[in-house]
C-alpha cells in the first residue's frame, strides 16, 4: 500500500488546483455514516494505508495530514508513512482546528457533504466563518481516483417474521406518522441504516457485522414510505409486499434527489446528527423547510417489545453456552500448556459460536487480548504484524458477540491466566464492585444515563482510579451492537433510560503495557417493584457466563456484593447447564459455585 500513497496523495493535490481548492477533508465515514464502512466505501484506507475504524484526512495543495485518537497513535506510524503524512491527534486538534491554524484566511476548504454529518458541517461552517469558506463539491476526488474501487457486496433483502419482531411494519408506520403530524412534518427522511431496516422489519448482509441494507427512506404523515434500495434485491416482490404492508413502494437509489425535489415546499423532518450534511443541503436548494428533529424510530427501536426482549433472552443462552465451551476450553489448554496467540484463541471463540447455526455474524471484530495489550481498550490483534501471544501469570481480555435473528449479544471476560500479581486481582475487584453496583441499581423513572454513571466508578475513583471510556451504549435487536440514543457515560445524555431499553455495563481499568480489566454484561432496563410511590426501574442481566471468581479479592466484597455474585452465578448455571455436558458441565459447575467471604 506504502509505495502508493504518494502517488495517490500527488494525484489529489493535482485535483484541488485543478478546481481551485486550498485542501480537501477525507472522511473516515461513508454516506450511510455506519459505525461500519463496508470495503468499497473505505476511502480514507485507500489513500492513506490506515485501517483504524476512525480518523480523518486533510490534503492541501502541498501538505498531507491525518488524524487518529489515542486508540491508533501507534498504529497510524506503522501503517502511514511519515515521509508522504504528517500526523495529528483527532481530539485534541481535530481537522477543522487544523486548517485554521495553517491555511491562510480566504482559503477554500472543499468537502464531500455526503461523508460528513448534518451537524458537524454546521459547526464547521460556524467555526471557519469569516477565515475559511466550506465549499460542499458534487464530485470526491478519492472517487474519481480510485480505479481498484472494489464492488459493493450486496445482499438480498432478508425478511424479519413477526415472531422475531413482535410488531409489524404498518403498525409501526401507523405510529410514528401520527408523531409525524403532531409535529407539523409532512415527511421525515430516515437515513439510519437500523432505522430503516427495524421499521421496514427487513434485514440485510451489505455491512460486516451490522446486518442491514444499504438505503434510504423517506416516511410521510399518511404512513406511506417511500424505500430507495435496487428492486432486484427483492427476490420475491409479491411477499414483501405483504410482509410490509400498504403503502411502501420502492424506487431506485439514484431517483432519491427526485424524490427530494417532490418534498419542495413541504415542512421536512430531519435528524442533523444521523443524516449526513447533502440531506440538508438537497433540502434547502429545492425550497423544502427543514424540522430538526430526532430520528422518529429511535426511541421506539430501543424499548424493545415483549417478543424483542424473549428473542433477546433466548440470544444471550445460546451465546452463552458458546462462551462456556471457550472458557472452558481454554482452562484446559492453559492447564495443559498449549500454547495460543491472541488470534488462535478468538478463531476458536469463533468457531464455538458458530456450532449455533442461528448465529449469522459477529457483532464486532473480537477483541482477543492478553497482557498488555488489553490495556489498549480497543486493541485488533488483527491489525498487528503478529497476534500477541497468551502470556502467563496475567489477565487475558476478550471482547466478543454475535448477531443472531432473535437478538445481539455482547460481552467481555478478563481471565486469569496462570497466576495473575495482587495488583492484578485489587484492579479486578475494585471493577467489578462498579459493574455489581450499576447491575443492582434501582432508580426512579425519567432518570439518565450519566446519572448513574458513577456507580460503575465510585470504587476505582475512591482509590484514586478511572477508566477512560463510556460505561454503557445501548444494544439493538439484530441490528447495532451501539444503538442510541440511550447511553451510560460521564457525558450528559438527556435521553431518560425506559423499559425495553437494553445497555452494556462495562466498567474497567487500563494499566498501560501491563493489563486490562473490562467486565461486561448486558442489561435489560425493567420495572421494579417497591413499597414507595415512585416508578422504580432497574437491571435485569441478560448475559450468560460465569465472572472469573480466581480474580476477586473477596474480602473487599460486602455481603450484598456476594449475594449478587451468587445469584447471578446461580441464574446462569441454571439456564447453561442444561445445554452443555461432560467437562464443559464440571467447569461450569465449578465456575458457578457460591462463594463466602
Amino acid at each position: 500500500m506504502q509505495p502508493f500513497t504518494s502517488q495517490r496523495v500527488s494525484a489529489l493535490q493535482a485535483w484541488l488546483e485543478s478546481n481551485q481548492l486550498d485542501a480537501f477533508v477525507i472522511a473516515h465515514e461513508d454516506e450511510y455514516l455506519g459505525e461500519y464502512v463496508p470495503e468499497h466505501n473505505e476511502r480514507l484506507h485507500w489513500l492513506t494505508g490506515f485501517t483504524g475504524s476512525a480518523g480523518a484526512a486533510v490534503v492541501t495543495q502541498d501538505r498531507a495530514v491525518i488524524f487518529v485518537d489515542g486508540r491508533y497513535t501507534v498504529q497510524v506510524t506503522k501503517q502511514v508513512p511519515a515521509e508522504t503524512f504528517e500526523y495529528c491527534h483527532l481530539i485534541e486538534t481535530p481537522p477543522v482546528a487544523w486548517l485554521l491554524e495553517h491555511l491562510p484566511a480566504g482559503s477554500r476548504v472543499g468537502i464531500d457533504p455526503r461523508m460528513h454529518r448534518g451537524n458537524w458541517y454546521h459547526s464547521a461552517q460556524s467555526q471557519l466563518a469569516g477565515q475559511l469558506q466550506l465549499v460542499p463539491c458534487d464530485t470526491n476526488p478519492v472517487d474519481l481516483h480510485w480505479v481498484d474501487r472494489p464492488a459493493p457486496q450486496l445482499s438480498d433483502v432478508m425478511l424479519m417474521p413477526l415472531d422475531y419482531v413482535g410488531q409489524s411494519s404498518l403498525d409501526k408506520r401507523r405510529e410514528l406518522s401520527q408523531n409525524l403530524r403532531q409535529s407539523g412534518a409532512a415527511a421525515a427522511v430516515i437515513t439510519e441504516l437500523d432505522s430503516i431496516c427495524w421499521l421496514l422489519n427487513v434485514r440485510g448482509l451489505d455491512v460486516s457485522r451490522l446486518p442491514v441494507l444499504l438505503s434510504h427512506a423517506i416516511l410521510f404523515d399518511d404512513g406511506s414510505v417511500k424505500f430507495f434500495i435496487d428492486s432486484a434485491r427483492i427476490t420475491d416482490r409479491q411477499r414483501f409486499d405483504q410482509h410490509v404492508g400498504e403503502r411502501v413502494t420502492v424506487h431506485a437509489p439514484d431517483s432519491l434527489s427526485e424524490e427530494l425535489a417532490a418534498l419542495a415546499g413541504k415542512v421536512v423532518s430531519l435528524d442533523s446528527g444521523t443524516s449526513n450534511a447533502w440531506f440538508q443541503l438537497e433540502l434547502e436548494r429545492v425550497g423544502a423547510i427543514v424540522l430538526p428533529l430526532a430520528d422518529p424510530c429511535l426511541m421506539p427501536k430501543a424499548a424493545k417489545n415483549s417478543v424483542e426482549i424473549a428473542g433477546m433472552k433466548a440470544s444471550h443462552v445460546r451465546d452463552g453456552v458458546a462462551m462456556v465451551k471457550f472458557l472452558s476450553w481454554l482452562d484446559n489448554q492453559v492447564e495443559n500448556k498449549v500454547t495460543h496467540d491472541e488470534g488462535s484463541l478468538s478463531n476458536q471463540l469463533e468457531s464455538f459460536r458458530r456450532e449455533d447455526t442461528s448465529l449469522v455474524d459477529l457483532s464486532f471484530d473480537t477483541i482477543s487480548a492478553s497482557g498488555g495489550n488489553a490495556a489498549m481498550c480497543h486493541y485488533n490483534h488483527m491489525n498487528q504484524e503478529q497476534p500477541g501471544a497468551l502470556i502467563n501469570d496475567s489477565l487475558y481480555l476478550v471482547d466478543s458477540g454475535g448477531q443472531y435473528p432473535d437478538g445481539t449479544t455482547d460481552i467481555t471476560r478478563t481471565i486469569a491466566i496462570g497466576q495473575p500479581s495482587d495488583e492484578m486481582k485489587q484492579q479486578f475487584t475494585l471493577v467489578l464492585k462498579g459493574h455489581i453496583g450499576l447491575a443492582s441499581a434501582l432508580f426512579p423513572d425519567g432518570t439518565c444515563g450519566h446519572q448513574l454513571d458513577i456507580l460503575a466508578r465510585q470504587h476505582l475513583w475512591a482509590n484514586g482510579f478511572d477508566y477512560d471510556h463510556g460505561t454503557g451504549h445501548g444494544v439493538g435487536h439484530f441490528l447495532s451492537v451501539h444503538e442510541g440514543p440511550q447511553r451510560i457515560a460521564k457525558v450528559v445524555n438527556n435521553t431518560a433510560l425506559v423499559p425495553g431499553m437494553v445497555l452494556s455495563n462495562e466498567p474497567g481499568y487500563y494499566r498501560a503495557d501491563a493489563f486490562g480489566i473490562r467486565i461486561e454484561n448486558l442489561e435489560l432496563v425493567v420495572e421494579k417493584a417497591t413499597q414507595g410511590d415512585l416508578t422504580m426501574l432497574g437491571f435485569e442481566s441478560l448475559t450468560r457466563c460465569p465472572i472469573d471468581k480466581r480474580n476477586i479479592v473477596l474480602d473487599q466484597l460486602s455481603e450484598a456484593e456476594v449475594n449478587w455474585l451468587n445469584q447471578y452465578h446461580q441464574t446462569v448455571f441454571d439456564d447453561i447447564s442444561p445445554l452443555v455436558t461432560g467437562e464443559t458441565l464440571e467447569w461450569l459447575r465449578e465456575a458457578c459455585l457460591p462463594i463466602n467471604r
